[in-house]
């Protein structure tokens, strides 16, 4: 937690500030290395904090939550343990004990000064250590959307489908965060499809997000029973082209805009020139799904070894997949697992990107 620890603490210079107060699931997961510290799926708040000054790290929770977080998650880790009983105190309650002085926070809690903008920046340049962890989890992303693809069968339920995709991310401690499934007419009507009870006839696009370290990957697989079409086969290997642009110009230095101006040039060359306005093309990730969502106003600029998910689509089809810019070039995290692939050429560089599979 060296290099983390020193850009907490430049932040709290900058801010003038005692300490930071870190309950979000992703802040908690980033500082820790991949900790967790939630219980509710369905919250990005945790039932734990850290507290962190220049010189000392707290974790504050409740009497419920610290045996197992300081048994399981943070065993032998260098945090001191501040509790409460669960009926009595609070975390702020907690944090202004144990420190004198301005706490910034990732929430705003109790009156603590809400930096989480400032915070979250501090994650956007993944370490060694994390880009490592992102390639498990992109490679378990990945094979578990193949596993599902291929056992897809005519007149299965998109429900039947999201099962499929869910059960080999769980066995492997990948948290779905985003499921979504369609098939055949709902492909081309909806660009977020949580599934229903709509049953396949031909086509199918299956789509996760799953987190595990903190970290979340996304990717889309799409699926066909019978020959692909002629315009399902035209658009598909546009959009392909349009992910190969974004991808490819995601370099450090350059512009969320620039970047995002390079797709929307391939969706007019390849004839869908209003396409991009239907649904957002993706932008930086790690460990929240999108930290913001790049447009031709995005002045950001690309980070080294900041973590990309572009998710062009093209009515009938799309394609998604997890990167990590560095100066070298794109490094995929979600890279083809057992799936038919394109190679493209990606301004002189190969890139493999991922074909609609064929039953």
């Amino acid at each position: 937690m060296g290099e983390k620890s020193r850009r907490l603490c430049a932040l709290l210079e900058k801010r003038e500030a005692e300490a930071a107060l870190l309950g979000r699931r992703d802040s908690f997961a980033w500082f820790t290395g991949g900790a967790s510290n939630h219980v509710m799926q369905a919250s990005d708040l945790g039932a734990a904090s850290l507290l962190v000054s220049r010189d000392r790290r707290w974790v504050i929770c409740d009497s419920i939550e610290a045996p197992r977080i300081m048994g399981e998650e943070l065993e032998g880790r260098d945090f001191e343990l501040a509790s409460f009983p669960w009926y009595a105190g609070s975390v702020a309650e907690a944090a202004g004990k144990l420190v004198a002085g301005k706490i910034i926070s990732d929430t705003g809690v109790g009156g603590t000064e809400n930096a989480l903008e400032d915070l979250a920046r501090l994650r956007w340049e993944l370490t060694p250590a994390e880009i490592e962890r992102y390639a498990r989890v992109g490679e378990i992303v990945s094979a578990a959307l193949a596993q599902a693809a291929h056992r897809v069968r005519r007149g299965m339920s998109e429900h039947e489908i999201a099962g499929l995709i869910s059960l080999p991310l769980i066995e492997q401690g990948v948290q779905p965060t985003v499921l979504l499934v369609a098939v055949d007419g709902r492909i081309d009507r909806y660009r977020h499809p949580i599934p229903t009870t709509a049953r396949l006839e031909k086509r199918a696009m299956l789509v996760a997000c799953g987190r595990k370290w903190g970290l979340i990957v996304s990717a889309t697989r799409m699926v066909n029973i019978g020959p692909v079409s002629g315009e399902i086969r035209r658009r598909h290997d546009a959009v392909v082209r349009v992910d190969e642009a974004y991808i490819t110009n995601t370099v450090p230095g350059r512009s969320a805009a620039e970047v995002f101006a390079a797709g929307v040039r391939i969706y007019e060359e390849t004839g869908f020139p209003d396409e991009w306005k239907l649904h957002h093309q993706g932008g930086p990730t790690g460990y929240v799904g999108r930290d913001f969502r790049a447009s031709a106003s995005t002045t950001q600029p690309v980070l080294e070894h900041q973590a990309f998910a572009w998710n062009p689509s093209i009515t009938g089809t799309k394609s998604e997949d997890t990167m990590i810019a560095t100066a070298q070039g794109p490094l995929m995290v979600s890279r083809p697992v057992n799936y038919p692939t394109l190679t493209l050429g990606g301004s002189g560089r190969e890139l493999i990107k991922t074909d609609i599979l064929v039953l």
